[in-house]
């Protein structure tokens, strides 16, 4: 049975992201933001620094590194795994600034997309690179399926063809996690993902999107043209199943989908706590002994709120203990994103609404995490997608039969 608590193995990673977001963070969170497409220099010993932790322990670092599913684990037994601790210091980073989190070399989701899947001879060939991941296209946001991107194998390499928008980190990255079709006559299930050097001939950059939040990362535009890559630079299997479908290629969403979660949660509580200490210097009490209906509004708005953050902090531990534990947990993924990624939402605008001129202006960061927050809700599959992922598991429908 998973006990939510904070495992005692992983308080001194937990203190030490918090640390990171306090000290390293929020100092420089606002600068960043000012100066779009400035590269945080501050980061790159800071990488460094989880790197050598990450490598030194099995518990994981501070950091959103990659995690791979949990093996071999006992049915009765509860495992805290790499999911879990890569969570809760994504939380505490993010409470920091999302921005800088997906700044971090060698801390992207790219990475975790090669961690849930590759092959032992790909994570030593890759190993110490950073990893963007570009997916959405043109006519294929939330939509991964519609993707146009083609992948035909000429010889010993794949012949990539195509358009990618909104690669997170991926003018910074050294490696491009580019999602394809193998044939597009077969659906989903001949979707793949390759690892594309960034500096691929055949991989132009087009440009870099001026965005409204997470503006310390930067998001990329990419045309595909002819870009040659080795057959080894596909992850996972070659093959088509058409009867699989479209699952291979999802497995890396019930990885990287909790620390899309993670990163909603950290948000959202730095929120909670700004406006809880504008509320008190305001005097405005709020009391957890008396009925929400008997206290000032904005008390009873606060304690609404607040429900809602524990509930997406649940679910975000819930989803990545199931990983850790060999579970299936597609559902419990998708039911994590919908709800923290909606909070993270509702709540920074909640916050900026009850603290009113202060929430507004730059002199806090209240305006900024709401700004920063709109994104949670959107990559790695938006708001509408999940709860469409949800409906379809709980009714036991396919994806012709609710769309």
């Amino acid at each position: 049975m998973i006990n939510l608590e904070i495992p005692k193995k992983y308080k001194p990673l937990v203190s030490q992201a918090n640390q990171v977001a306090t000290e390293v963070f929020r100092p420089i969170s606002r600068k960043y933001d000012e100066s779009e497409h400035a590269y945080p220099k501050e980061l790159d010993m800071l990488a460094s620094l989880i790197d050598g932790m990450n490598e030194g322990s099995d518990l994981g670092g501070a950091g959103a590194a990659g995690v791979r599913r949990g093996n071999g684990a006992d049915p009765g037994e509860n495992r805290n795994g790499s999911n879990l601790s890569t969570v809760l210091g994504i939380i505490e980073l993010c409470w920091g600034d999302v921005g800088l989190l997906l700044s971090m070399p060698r801390q992207g989701l790219g990475n975790s997309a090669i961690a849930s899947v590759a092959t032992q001879e790909q994570l030593d060939h890759y190993g110490g690179l950073w990893a963007a991941m570009a997916i959405t296209e043109p006519e294929a946001g939330s939509d991964s399926a519609a993707i146009r991107t083609t992948a035909e194998l000429d010889g010993d390499e794949y012949v990539l063809n195509g358009e990618k928008i909104f690669v997170t980190s991926g003018d910074r990255a050294d490696l491009i996690v580019v999602w394809a079709t193998l044939d597009r006559s077969k659906g989903r299930a001949a979707i793949k993902s390759f690892i594309v050097e960034r500096d691929n001939p055949g991989l132009k950059l087009d440009r870099l999107e001026h965005k409204l939040g997470i503006r310390a990362s930067d998001t990329a535009n990419f045309t595909l043209q002819d870009c040659r890559v080795p057959k080894e630079a596909l992850l996972g299997s070659p093959d088509v199943n058409v009867e699989k479908g479209f699952a291979g290629a999802m497995q890396t969403f019930d990885n990287t989908r909790p620390l899309v979660a993670a990163m909603a949660v950290g948000v959202t509580r730095a929120a909670l706590e700004e406006a809880r200490r504008q509320l008190a210097a305001a005097g405005v009490g709020i009391d957890y002994s008396a009925p929400a209906l008997s206290q000032p509004a904005a008390a009873a708005r606060f304690l609404e709120m607040e429900a809602d953050y524990e509930a997406a902090w649940l679910q975000t531990l819930h989803a990545a203990w199931m990983a850790d534990n060999s579970r299936p947990n597609s559902l419990q993924a998708s039911m994590a994103k919908a709800k923290a990624g909606r909070t993270a939402v509702e709540v920074t605008l909640g916050c900026v609404e009850l603290c009113g001129s202060v929430g507004y202006a730059e002199n806090e960061l209240l305006e900024k995490w709401a700004r920063d927050a709109k994104i949670l809700d959107i990559f790695e599959g938006t708001q509408q997608i999940q709860l469409l992922i949800v409906a379809r598991q709980l009714l036991g429908k396919s994806s012709s039969e609710l769309r």
